[in-house]
C-alpha cells in the first residue's frame, strides 16, 4: 500500500497505523489472531520528511530488499546559512556568515559535482552502526561519532527554485544516500552553510507520491481491493491465503 506519510511520525508509527485498518478488516496471519498480519516498509523517512511510503503487508514483506533496492527521488529544500549537528532544521545551528551571495550558475555547478558515484558520509545523527550501537544513540549520550564515508550514486540533481538562501532541489537517486549529509557537502562546496530544511520523497521506481493514500485512510478497514499487488516474481506461487 502507498501510504503519503505526513510531518511529524516515523515510518513505523505510519505501519502502527495502517495494522488499525488491518485489524478493523478482521486480517490476520493463520495461527494468530485479528491484527496479527505481519507487516513492513521499504525505506525509512525521517519524522522531518514527508511523502511514499510503501508499506508491505503479509506475504509482501519477502519483497522489501527488492523495492528498498528501486530508484529513488527526493524533493529538498537546502537552507544556505548555516550548519547543524544533526544536518536538518532541528539541530543546533552554526551559522555562516557569507562574503557573498552564490549565484544560480555556481549551486547549479557545485549540484552537477554531487552527480554519479561519489563519496558520502552519513549524519552523525543517523541509524548507521557505530560498534553495535545506532549512530543517533552515540550522539544523543554526547559520545563523539565518527562514520565512514561510502560511494553512493546520485542520478541527477536539478533546482526547481533558488532564491537566497534556500535552494529547492530534485534528486534522482540511489539506495542509502543521506539527503542530510547532500545538503551539509552542498555548503561545504559553496563556503557557506547547509542543512536540511525540508524534504519530501515523490517516488521509488515506478511508484509515485500522487497515487498514495494520506494516512487517516489507512485508520479505516483495509480490504484486498485497497493494496497493489507485489512485484512479479518475489512472492511465492500457490494457493491463495491469509495477508
Amino acid at each position: 500500500m502507498l501510504i503519503d506519510k505526513p510531518l511529524g511520525i516515523t515510518s513505523m508509527q505510519a505501519l502502527r497505523v495502517l495494522r488499525v485498518g488491518l485489524a478493523a478488516a478482521g486480517a490476520r496471519v493463520k495461527g494468530k489472531g485479528p491484527g496479527k498480519v505481519r507487516t513492513g516498509h521499504a525505506g525509512t523517512l525521517d519524522p522531518l520528511a514527508t511523502g511514499l511510503l510503501i508499506a508491505c503487508v503479509g506475504k509482501a514483506t519477502r519483497t522489501v530488499d527488492r523495492l528498498m533496492g528501486l530508484a529513488k527521488q527526493y524533493v529538498a529544500e537546502v537552507d544556505l546559512t548555516a550548519f547543524t549537528e544533526t544536518d536538518d532544521r532541528e539541530g543546533a545551528h552554526e551559522v555562516v556568515v557569507v562574503d557573498r551571495v552564490p549565484s544560480l550558475e555556481e549551486v547549479r555547478a557545485a549540484c552537477d559535482g554531487f552527480v554519479g558515484e561519489v563519496e558520502q558520509t552519513p549524519p552523525a545523527y543517523s541509524a548507521v552502526h557505530v560498534d553495535g550501537q545506532r549512530a543517533y544513540k552515540l550522539a544523543r549520550a554526547g559520545a563523539s561519532v565518527e562514520l565512514k564515508s561510502r560511494v553512493v550514486r546520485i542520478d541527477a540533481i536539478e533546482i526547481e527554485q533558488y532564491e537566497w538562501p534556500i535552494a529547492r532541489l530534485r534528486i534522482d537517486c540511489g539506495k542509502g544516500v543521506y539527503i542530510r549529509s547532500l545538503a551539509r557537502d552542498l555548503g561545504q562546496v559553496l563556503r557557506t552553510g547547509g542543512h536540511l530544511a525540508s524534504l519530501r520523497r515523490t517516488a521509488i521506481g515506478a511508484y509515485r507520491v500522487e497515487d498514495a493514500v494520506t494516512l487517516d485512510r489507512c485508520e479505516r478497514p483495509i480490504n484486498p481491493g485497497d493494496l497493489l499487488p507485489a512485484p512479479v516474481g518475489q512472492v511465492s506461487s500457490g494457493k491463495a491465503g491469509p495477508l
